[in-house]
């Protein structure tokens, strides 16, 4: 049904669960559509995940239309279709819904019951539906097989009216709020925490807001903070917010106290910000961000174990720090990749002139074969990891 990353020395013994379907997104400006990617939150939160080297099982579900290879398999639903999204970037503000595009659910795969998770227990649990896939009792079931569960908002309050469009409805009238003092934390966007009463569901659970290019809050019981962004240069901000929570959940995984984790989610948000539809993450980063996390790590605790300490929640020295060598290797990596793309348009400039003078054969004409599969078709998408630099 599922596959999970295999064990191996370098792979985290801390285990997450991801719920959430796989969708197919389309972007849409202008009347046209712009892109067709692969979309849903487990998608971004997994290929987050995978970056950071850590173990996960996935349990989405999908139509027997879905399009795209992925490394998790989902449960695939022979008698519904994939869930689809239509993003519209020229719309304008609507009522309820994003201010910088309006999203309209045109089709809706099957919702995941508490019987689709799998018999066992899970350390970190990430509830993180986007099409009303995550129901209360599955919800509930979760916070019962793992020991910290992370819910996105959106999972909760998103409903649809006739056409499609994505409303938000308040917290308490969502079906869920009952299962607050069971979570450990709720994240939302600054638009989305309108629809909650922070003051009130921090007393539950730690509440995390982010606010895109201004970075995030965290609030809890006795508490607040504000975590500082990183640049970016804005091309789409689908995914940003589940690319965050996957760096989050991914840093506490890998040993390091809230303050930085939430470095680690606000710094995978602005890399997401920069493509269209799923990021593809350069290798030699993720390399250099997991050394920076492994010398971050507080030595010989893991999260679970101080999660309700005070001070898993208070910044610790060279937090700053922190935040710089994490700028510094994205803008190091960005310089390698601009000098890798010039390299290689010199090298087509070169072998340009080396064709003009070899004879033209009328058979010289390039082809691409595209692998056949049994079965459901797919088509075949770039890798998500970025090897040139």
């Amino acid at each position: 049904m599922v596959t999970t990353i295999p064990q191996t020395p370098n792979t985290p013994i801390q285990s997450v669960l991801i719920v959430g379907n796989y969708c197919h997104d389309v972007l849409l400006q202008g009347g046209a559509v712009v892109a067709e990617t692969l979309g849903g939150a487990a998608s971004f939160i997994s290929n987050v995940l995978t970056g950071l080297s850590v173990s996960f099982h996935l349990t989405s579900k999908v139509g027997v239309d879905f399009k795209y290879p992925v490394n998790h398999d989902p449960i695939v639903v022979p008698t519904s279709k994939t869930t689809v999204f239509h993003a519209y970037f020229d719309q304008g503000y609507s009522e309820n819904a994003h201010q910088d595009r309006v999203l309209k659910r045109v089709e809706v795969c099957d919702p995941i019951n508490p019987s689709d998770l799998p018999d066992r227990k899970f350390d970190f649990g990430m509830a993180v539906g986007v099409g009303g896939e995550i129901l209360p009792e599955t919800l509930e079931r979760m916070v019962e097989i793992c020991d910290a569960v992370f819910v996105d908002i959106q999972a909760l309050i998103r409903a649809f009216d006739e056409n499609g469009t994505v409303k938000l409805v308040r917290l308490k009238e969502s079906g869920f709020y009952h299962l607050l003092p069971r979570l450990k934390f709720l994240k939302a966007s600054s638009d989305e925490a309108l629809f909650m009463e922070v003051e009130e569901v921090r007393q539950w659970c730690c509440v995390v807001v982010t606010h895109g290019k201004d970075g995030c809050e965290v609030y809890w019981k006795d508490g607040e903070m504000k975590i500082a962004p990183f640049g970016a240069n804005q091309i789409d901000p689908t995914g940003a917010g589940d690319s965050f929570l996957g760096g989050f959940v991914g840093g506490l995984v890998h040993g390091l106290v809230v303050p930085d984790a939430v470095l680690v989610g606000n710094f995978f948000g602005s890399l997401t910000v920069a493509h269209i539809g799923l990021p593809k993450f350069d290798l030699r980063l993720l390399q250099r961000i997991k050394e920076e996390v492994q010398t971050r790590k507080v030595q010989g605790t893991c999260w679970l174990e101080r999660r309700d300490d005070e001070a898993s929640f208070t910044k610790p020295a060279g937090h700053d720090e922190f935040h710089a060598s994490l700028s510094s290797s994205k803008l190091v990596s960005a310089a390698g990749h601009e000098e890798f793309h010039a390299s290689l348009s010199s090298s087509k400039l070169v072998s340009a002139e080396c064709r003009r003078d070899l004879p033209r054969s009328p058979g010289s004409v390039e082809q691409v074969i595209r692998p056949q599969y049994k079965g459901q078709q797919k088509f075949l998408l770039n890798s998500v990891y970025d090897k040139s630099n």
